[in-house]
């Protein structure tokens, strides 16, 4: 197991396989939930290797169903039959689910991506969040915030030295 996959996520869930940390930055989490998403044999596989990306990837809702699109996952070199890498893949959501998902979207104008991939047991998940764009303003608002925390932090290591 690579060095990445052994590291436990800080909620208990399992070892992360993909993070898609951009996410934070471009959009302001509403909210944020788990699904299960259907993958063939090799994409399990490499999976496991912990070799995914989810940088350009979305979520669409397409006649009921939720697809994930733009994620990247890599052929297992050892398989003879291999996945396409960036196949549009079943996310598995409940009834009412979809139907709430649709409904907030449509109201508020929010949109849906994900952030990480990480397997729960034996099985892989997705978490999904609702999420609204950022402006320009809100994004430097962050950078700000983030380096102000930075600074009293080193000061706070500092004084305590």
């Amino acid at each position: 197991m690579s060095a990445q996959t052994a590291a436990k996520s800080k909620d208990g869930r399992g070892p992360d396989v993909a993070t898609n940390r951009a996410a934070r930055f471009h959009y302001e989490v509403v909210e944020s939930f788990e699904a299960g998403i259907a993958l063939q044999g090799t994409e399990v596989k490499s999976l496991r290797d912990g070799k995914a990306r989810l940088q350009d990837s979305y979520c669409v809702i397409d006649d009921g169903e939720v697809y994930l699109r733009g994620s990247y996952i890599p052929p297992y070199p050892p398989a003879r039959e291999n996945h396409e890498p960036e196949r549009s893949r079943k996310l598995l959501l409940h009834r009412w689910e979809i139907e709430r998902l649709v409904g907030r979207m449509q109201r508020k104008g929010l949109t849906l991506i994900p952030t990480r991939i990480y397997f729960k047991g034996k099985t892989a998940k997705v978490e999904l969040a609702l999420a609204r764009g950022k402006d320009h303003a809100d994004k430097r608002r962050a950078i700000r915030d983030r380096d102000a925390a930075r600074d009293v932090e080193r000061e706070m290591k500092q004084r305590y030295r």
